[in-house]
Parts: C-alpha cells; structure tokens; sequence
C-alpha cells in the first residue's frame, strides 16, 4: 500500500509529539538554549531539520541533510555542507548526469528541487567514486543517488540515478556495488507504532533484482541503518522498541540484539569501528509527568560494540538543560560529536568524553 507524502509528514508529527491536534493539548517543551559556546558544548545554528550527517573524505565539512517536511520552524529542504572551521553552513551545488550503470531503469530523471531529503549513506563505490545515496519524501518516494566529488577545490554533487518505491523509507546504507539496504518504518501499518510491535521491515535493492524485503527483518518502526565493510552483517534500529537489532545477510537471520534507554533514532560508524546510536528518550526529562508521548528536548548517544552487541553510554542530557530538540544523529569527528536533529536550527557539538 502507498503511503503518500502526507501520510508520512503526519506519522512523523505524531510521533515527534508536535501534533497537539491529533494528540489533544500538551504542554510546551523547555526553551532551547542560545546559540553559541556554553562551556563544554557548542550549539551552531544556522540550519533546518539536521536530520543525518555524514563527513566528507578530506575530513572538512559536514553534508547536512535538512529534512524539512512541512513541519514547524520552516526552511527549505536540501543538503548543505557545515564547514567545521568556519561553522558556516553553504547549499551543496548539484547538477544531473543520468548514468544506466546508476539505480533503475524505471527512474523518471533527476528529481531536481523537489528532493525533501531524510536520510543518507556516503561510500565508496567499487572503481572509486564516492556515492552518496539519499532517502527523498519530495516529489516521489525514492532512493536519489549522487557522486560526491571536488570541483575547483568545492565538493558538488552529480545525480547518476535513483530508485522509486512504494512505500517510504526512512535511513538508507549504500554498498559498493552500487546496491542499498533501506529501512520501511511504516510499511506494516495499522498496528499501534507505539506497542512495541513490528511496524515496518527492512529492505535490500539491486539493480539486478529491484526491492527484495529481507526476511526476518520485521521491527518495532526500523530506523537508521547500517551495513559492515565486508557487506556481511547489517545494523538497524527499532526506534519504537529502544533497540539496535544486528542481522546477517547472508543467513538472512537476526544475530544479536542490544537495548537502550532511549530511542534510537540513526546509527554511526566511529573511527574505532564501533556505532554511535542516538536518539529521544522515553523518559519524562524536563517534560510535563503527564506527557503522553516521548520528551523530544532530552537525548541520549550511546557507542554500541558491533562484536558483542553492549552498549555504553557516551552522553544523556539529563541536567545539561534544553540543548537540541528532536536528536536523530551523531557522529564522530576528531574529538568530538556533532548532534543533528529532525526539527529545529541547529547542531550541537560536544566534546568525545563529554
């Protein structure tokens, strides 16, 4: 069944807990702090619905992907470039190349400003070329499929392709072959998102196959998504339930499980190859007791070990005050973490043992 931009927009909503019509009155979240340096932490504004971060290869900027969904706060949806010596954020210039080699024979062209982005995977394709592929809500659901390359010293984007769905993703993992393992949060609906029960599935494309849901792969609302260098294992979260599930793709069967205290929204490699994973809390936080629905101005980030599936806390925002409302991502670079969410105009940066 297609769920189309609407649907998504007011799922997201709900579950964000910003729909006061759908939900009945609630109280207001905590004022956000300013922008700017508060001891320890750095909160850099300037952007819209940070959704997921990935790093360049030189290591200098931040591809920023603005989910802005029609959602409250505004701005225009796109991916930006944060660069982290300046802390300015610039569009990402795009152009449109159509390559057979890239996505599916299907896709109609380049989506061009429609692209309402969510969530995103940069690697490197086998032959070298850095791929970064896009979860778009704008236009058609689809995954966008861009080379990421320099240009007269500034990193641009080329779109080669794309893959159209029926039913929206929400995190994407690109392998080298030009392949993608995507995450359906909502493609089993009608069951309660918030019961713990499975909501969705996850899904691998080729080019040879198409879509192929992976079986075993049912979850409480499948999240971010992650896939091992050698292309064996795959990483997700079942955001709803607090857990990151770890799935071996070549048995098609879940292999380990691990549980947090918050709900983890998207999943990052570290430099040390464990998996930063952040996200909302459950808990009430600074929200009103009676709060029906998650605190979204209080987060956790926890590093979890792929190997044997523990996780250790790297930073809870509990007593640190309203920093960042929303938290869907963070990613390691350097010594230190940078924070994204799926609302708001900012990241927020925080030391590696903050």
């Amino acid at each position: 069944m297609r769920l189309n931009l609407v649907r998504l927009t007011s799922i997201l909503i709900a579950l964000a807990s910003i729909a006061s019509a759908q939900r009945g009155p609630q109280a207001p979240q905590p004022a956000l702090m300013d922008c700017g340096t508060h001891g320890a932490v750095e909160i850099l504004c300037g952007t819209h619905s940070p959704e997921d971060l990935e790093l360049t290869p030189d290591g200098k900027y931040l591809i920023v992907s603005r989910f802005v969904n029609g959602r409250a706060g505004g701005g225009t949806p796109g991916l930006e470039l944060l660069d982290l010596a300046k802390k300015t954020y610039s569009d990402i210039p795009i152009t449109a190349e159509p390559r057979k080699d890239w996505g599916d024979a299907a896709c109609p062209g380049p989506v061009g400003d429609k692209m309402i982005p969510h969530g995103i995977s940069l690697g490197k394709r086998t032959g070298g070329m850095m791929q970064l592929y896009v979860v778009n809500h704008g236009g058609r659901q689809s995954i966008e499929m861009f080379e990421l390359k320099q240009a007269g010293g500034k990193w641009t984007l080329i779109w080669h392709g794309c893959a159209v769905t029926m039913a929206e993703f929400n995190d994407v993992a690109v392998l080298p072959d030009g392949s993608f393992i995507a995450t359906h949060p909502t493609s089993l609906t009608n069951a309660d998102l918030f019961s713990g029960k499975p909501t969705g599935v996850v899904a691998k494309w080729t080019q040879a196959k198409g879509e192929v849901t992976l079986p075993g792969s049912e979850g409480a609302y499948p999240n971010g998504v992650l896939v091992s260098d050698d292309g064996k294992t795959m990483y997700f979260n079942a955001w709803t339930a607090m857990e990151v599930h770890k799935y071996d793709l070549q048995s098609s069967k879940e292999t380990g499980v691990v549980k947090l205290s918050f709900m983890p929204d998207n999943i990052t490699w570290t430099p040390e190859h464990k998996m930063l994973a952040a996200g909302v809390k459950n808990a009430r936080g600074n929200c009103p007791a009676d709060s029906a629905t998650p605190c979204i101005s209080q987060f956790g980030i926890a590093e979890i070990d792929p190997a044997k599936m523990t996780a250790t806390t790297v930073f809870d925002s509990e007593g640190k005050g309203a920093l960042i409302s929303g938290v869907s991502v963070a990613l390691e670079v350097g010594n230190s973490i940078y924070i994204g969410a799926f609302q708001g105009d900012r990241l927020v940066k925080i030391g590696r043992k903050n």
